[in-house]
């Protein structure tokens, strides 16, 4: 009776039920699942930021130059000879009429006697012809001679005096001659170069000596083109020594050359040292610092810059919900390590400075400790 009762559909539902009920628990399981990861956040991303303060853009150049003398003079013979001494060297103080070299003065000596010997011929040949003059002056009055040989006798002594002229200007040319053997300082100042030796023969102007007044200092710096377009031209400069930063002195930019170096494509530019300290010698390696003010603006490390639309930007932090949005800025300019903003920001919001390839719009983030 029971086994006749049993019917297909019965029997089926007694075969795949269990299946079924594993089927249907496994389904729900992983769907479960499935909403346990959909529902899991991400964990907010860790990044590094700063607060930024709106403040005074104000750079400070530093340069390394030299100090060299206001004005140098070279120092050469007049004419040209053997050197037969040379009384001063490099470094060596000198005044203005000190001898610091002579050459060898036999042959302008020479020239010298020869131009003598040649004043005393046309004096004695003007006391000839001044003495025919007078007799034949005397002789015109007393006619007793022609007015053709009084005329003879007075451009013959026109003549000698023109004569007895020539050979004194010889005679004073062959003096300066003689003294151009001897070169004199002719200023005061101190020595820097020597460019001739005893016995060498130089030419009429060819450098002897390099002698740097004493008028002043000058601190020579090579500038870029860069630092002189945003620098201002009265800037005050202090100038240290390099050795020890203590011994300083001001200055003020003096000079400026109009074309730059053809290798190093800098420009040379001379401070006017004030009341140089004694520490600061010819040659002496220095620093100059200037401080150019640029007004107001931001200053930020140059890792938070990004872009959007390709315009500057930077990631700021909402700090009530610690998440990220992109905010456009205006970059003045790029410094080494840091780029200043004149615009984009206010002053006072935490900024993304490390981590800022990863995030997106609306991104949670961890602050590393904002700093200020």
């Amino acid at each position: 009776m029971l086994i006749s009762s049993r019917t297909p559909c019965s029997g089926w539902h007694l075969h795949r039920g269990p299946v079924t009920a594993l089927a249907l628990t496994l389904l729900l399981v992983l769907a479960a699942c499935k909403r346990e990861v959909a529902e899991e956040a991400p964990p907010p991303r860790p990044v590094r930021t700063v607060v930024v303060e709106k403040g005074g853009l104000g750079q400070s150049i530093v340069l390394t130059g030299q100090i060299q003398a206001e004005k140098e003079v070279a120092l050469a013979f007049r004419i040209g000879g053997r050197v037969v001494e040379r009384s001063v060297d490099r470094g060596d103080r000198v005044t203005p009429e000190q001898v610091v070299a002579k050459l060898d003065a036999q042959n302008e000596l020479n020239s010298l006697r020869s131009a003598r010997a040649a004043l005393a011929a046309a004096n004695a040949r003007l006391e000839q012809d001044s003495n025919h003059f007078d007799r034949q002056d005397t002789l015109l009055k007393q006619g007793w001679t022609t007015r053709a040989n009084f005329d003879q006798a007075q451009q013959a002594l026109r003549t000698a005096q023109a004569a007895v002229d020539d050979a004194k200007a010889q005679v004073e040319i062959a003096e300066d001659r003689v003294s151009y053997t001897q070169l004199q300082a002719g200023l005061t100042g101190t020595v820097t170069s020597r460019a001739a030796e005893s016995g060498e023969v130089v030419q009429a102007g060819q450098m002897v000596f390099m002698v740097a007044r004493d008028s002043g200092w000058d601190a020579a710096f090579d500038v870029p083109a860069q630092v002189l377009r945003t620098a201002p031209g009265d800037a005050d400069v202090i100038i240290a020594l390099t050795d020890d930063p203590n011994i300083t002195a001001k200055g003020r930019v003096r000079q400026v050359d109009p074309q730059a170096d053809p290798v190093t494509r800098t420009f040379k530019v001379r401070v006017a040292v004030n009341d140089p300290p004694p520490e600061m010698r010819l040659g002496a390696t220095v620093t100059g610092r200037m401080e150019v003010d640029h007004g107001h603006g931001i200053s930020l490390p140059a890792s938070a810059l990004t872009a959007t639309d390709k315009n500057p930007a930077v990631w700021v932090v909402n700090p009530d919900s610690l998440t990220v949005g992109l905010k456009p800025v205006e970059v003045l300019r790029f410094d080494p390590g840091t780029v200043v903003l004149s615009g984009g920001l206010d002053g006072g919001e935490i900024v993304v400075t490390a981590g800022v390839q990863a995030l997106h719009p609306g991104q949670k983030v961890r602050p590393l400790g904002a700093r200020s």
